[in-house]
């Protein structure tokens, strides 16, 4: 009977990109960055099918929190398993933060410029992605 307790409070979590499978394991709990605002999933969870934007992807796990940026993807949410489908997903331990900030700084001035040629969608998903990376490193908001 414990047995079945425990499995009620875990579920399966996969987080996968193109590349390759970034995060496979149990979780207690997903806080996921949907495009209608966070998605909170917990095991048992009715079945759900939803976009993500870019932001982090936050997971408790034994009491602890695991931190990922994720860039745009989808998410599928079923009672005892949860994939997280990305077109990009890094946890944030590996996270460059000066390759993000880098990244940061030149969609910013590429916002800023506002010239012609400059496409504005991808500037501002450059600098999502960039924001998303130093949030779930924990440098939201660092100007060094």
């Amino acid at each position: 009977m414990a047995e079945k307790a425990v499995a009620k409070r875990m579920m399966r979590l996969e987080v996968v990109t193109t590349r390759e499978v970034v995060f496979a394991s149990d979780a207690e709990m997903i806080v996921a960055p949907g495009t209608e605002g966070s998605l909170g999933i917990l095991p048992l969870h009715a079945p759900l099918v939803s976009a993500l934007e870019p932001g982090v992807l936050r997971v408790r796990q034994h009491g602890a929190e695991v931190r990922m940026a994720v860039s745009s993807g989808f998410i599928v949410v079923k009672p005892h398993k949860t994939v997280v489908l990305a077109d990009a997903a890094e946890r944030a331990e590996e996270i460059d933060v000066e390759r993000a900030m880098a990244a940061r700084e030149r969609a910013l001035k590429r916002l800023t410029a506002r010239g012609e040629s400059i496409d504005m969608v991808r500037a501002e998903a450059a600098l999502r992605r960039a924001a998303a990376r130093l949030k779930a490193a924990g440098r939201e908001g660092d100007p060094h």
